[in-house]
């Protein structure tokens, strides 16, 4: 005979309390003791009973479950903040379910705009590129919370991000303090809006510091490590090369850290090098990254918070937060070094 499948009925019964309390004690609901939660949970482990997290939701419950949405799981920006967002987001008794979009240049597939709607009560969307994804997530029903995105045709969703123009701003007055006058710019994707903020804040500070503007000190990137080593050796081999980079995030400037280094030059001694982000390993990283950090945690924490105002039915205090951005000074930029009657050499890739 086929075994009975276990219900809540069941787990009440064998703990000796109603149907409502095996429930709020299942669901972590107040009203219920210490003791009697334990015993609920320890019954229905015990015969197998799992909560029905799509009946309940179907229901018009909420299951505590947070959606996040993000691209990639491989970056330290997207990890920084999904680790971030769990930590708030069990703080307030709920658990997180990620989700992977690799290609946010197509509507997501209808199965997991099924999975949203069925088991999440929000979604936070780490997606800084505009997305299809974004737009389907309009008709999805859900409160939805963008961490990093602004403008475009995603202004009816709520939005986290950090300063980018800012701290841009920041990263070209610390150069400038240290006497560097030739600053270069190593951009990133401009399909994403924060990346597109940092280039323009740079080229504001360099002419309100009357510091010279050329085509020639900004270089196309992509954001990888591989991209910065490669266009870094054109920088350096300039008729005259910048004594200073800036890189779009941290992860470019290891690439040029790299490409200064296989060149036979030091860093700082002979270019300063600063990043943007202050991922984990810019602090290990050799020498030490000076950097402009992204307050992750509190970006995550209040994306979590606006969300969870949201599925409250608490209108957000306002659609778009946008936090400060942070100098963080380390090994990696000093004093410019002149250097008299240096010879241009050209330097190439290996």
């Amino acid at each position: 005979m086929a075994r009975q499948t276990p219900t809540l009925e069941h787990v009440a019964k064998l703990a000796g309390v109603s149907q409502m309390t095996a429930s709020r004690a299942l669901n972590g609901r107040s009203g219920v003791s210490r003791e009697t939660r334990d015993e609920v949970l320890r019954i229905a482990s015990d015969i197998g009973y799992v909560v029905n997290r799509t009946a309940q939701k179907l229901s018009g419950g909420r299951n505590g479950i947070i959606g996040i949405i993000t691209p990639t799981l491989d970056t330290q920006f997207s990890s920084e903040l999904i680790l971030g967002a769990g930590r708030a987001a069990r703080g307030a008794g709920c658990e997180i379910l990620v989700y992977t979009v690799f290609d946010e240049d197509r509507h997501p597939h209808h199965d997991l705009l099924g999975l949203i709607q069925q088991f999440s009560d929000g979604i936070l969307a780490i997606l800084p590129r505009e997305s299809l994804c974004l737009e389907a997530l309009s008709n999805a029903r859900v409160p939805v919370v963008v961490v990093d995105q602004r403008g475009g045709t995603l202004t009816d969703f709520p939005s986290v991000s950090v300063d980018n123009y800012g701290g841009a701003r920041l990263a070209v007055e610390h150069l400038a303090e240290l006497g560097h006058k030739r600053i270069a710019f190593l951009a990133g994707d401009e399909t994403i809006e924060g990346v597109r903020d940092r280039q323009r804040g740079y080229h504001d500070t360099l002419a309100r510091l009357g510091l010279p503007r050329e085509d020639a000190l900004v270089a196309a990137g992509d954001l990888s490590q591989m991209m910065a080593f490669d266009v870094t050796f054109d920088l350096l081999n300039l008729a005259d090369p910048p004594t200073a980079i800036f890189t779009a995030n941290d992860q470019s400037a290891f690439g040029v850290i790299a490409a200064i280094r296989e060149a036979g030059l030091r860093v700082p001694d002979d270019i300063s090098v600063i990043g943007f982000d202050d991922i984990p390993m810019s602090e290990q990283f050799h020498p030490a990254l000076t950097t402009i950090r992204q307050p992750f945690q509190q970006m995550a924490r209040s994306a979590i918070n606006t969300l969870l105002a949201q599925i409250a039915g608490i209108g957000a205090a306002s659609q778009r937060i946008t936090l400060p951005a942070e100098l963080v000074v380390r090994d990696s930029t000093g004093q410019v070094r002149t250097k008299q009657g240096d010879a241009p050499h050209q330097i190439v890739s290996t």
